[in-house]
């Protein structure tokens, strides 16, 4: 976690650079918050392939700042409307709405130029897939197209399945791309060990989700650092709202076990993904 915030420091621009307010927009919306379950995600695949731990920071702070800044842009007044994010202001309140937006562009772009800049596989080719694979978790068939499926979805009654394919695409699909980031970024292992820790990162990715729809639905503000409740106030669709909580609970745990037997295979050299799934599922719950 120390190395994955000491790199976000140095590769973000700093705040006395002009334009200074935007340089300092995109360090507040990064530093000094969040789970960074990603980044650790990264690490975690990376340890499996034996990557270099100077390739993983690269690639883990590569998906944060994509998520980073699809935070920012989903708390505008257009998306979410959301004053609290971390603990602390959302963006657009702490700066303005139009700095808000473009520090998300902003955010956007480096994580792109990081991967162009530095590198972070054995060879090109590997690199240039770790680009596309960034890329499409991020665009229309992952990341922003599960936005605008969750933005059609308010005030509808979803089942379980419909549910799944927007997060597998809003929250899943980046959570996916930094598993495999950071197993490309080695090259210990071979195209069906790389499948297994898709599958693990697909199921560890809708558990994170319905663990959030238990948590907006009996957590305080205090405890998410966000505005608890929202979901149910702006009539969106969740896990709880679909199955209840007692269910949602059951589900995730099931999700859980899944993910771990998907990497039965690896025996201990897949400790610290099981650490982290038990991390993602227990929070706070």
């Amino acid at each position: 976690m120390q190395r994955v915030e000491a790199t976000l420091q140095r590769i973000l621009p700093a705040p006395e650079i002009t334009p200074q307010r935007l340089h300092q927009a995109m360090r507040y919306a990064v530093l000094g918050g969040g789970k960074r379950v990603r980044p650790l995600l990264a690490f975690a695949a990376g340890e499996l392939a034996h990557a270099d731990p100077g390739r993983l920071e690269i690639a883990a702070a590569a998906v944060e700042l994509i998520h980073a800044y699809s935070l920012v842009h989903d708390d505008l007044p257009c998306m979410d409307d959301d004053v609290l994010r971390r603990g602390k202001p959302t963006c657009h309140v702490e700066f303005d709405e139009a700095t808000a937006l473009l520090a998300g562009d902003a955010l956007q772009s480096l994580a792109f130029q990081l991967l162009g800049e530095y590198r972070v596989a054995d060879d090109m080719q590997t690199q240039l897939e770790m680009v596309k694979l960034l890329a499409a978790a991020s665009g229309s068939r992952g990341m922003a197209g599960g936005q605008q499926i969750d933005l059609e979805s308010v005030g509808k009654a979803l089942s379980v399945p419909e549910l799944e394919f927007m997060h597998i695409h809003k929250t899943g699909a980046l959570i996916r791309a930094a598993a495999l980031m950071g197993a490309r970024c080695g090259n210990g292992l071979n195209d069906k060990e790389q499948g297994q820790v898709d599958l693990f990162a697909k199921l560890i990715g809708l558990a994170f989700q319905v663990v959030d729809d238990v948590l907006d639905a009996e957590s305080a503000t205090a405890t998410l650092g966000k505005t608890a409740g929202k979901d149910a106030k702006d009539n969106k669709p969740t896990y709880v709202s679909a199955m209840g909580v007692s269910r949602a609970r059951e589900f995730v745990q099931e999700l859980r076990q899944q993910a771990l037997d998907a990497l039965a295979a690896f025996e201990e050299r897949a400790l610290r993904l099981r650490q982290l799934a038990d991390f993602i599922v227990l929070r706070k719950f």
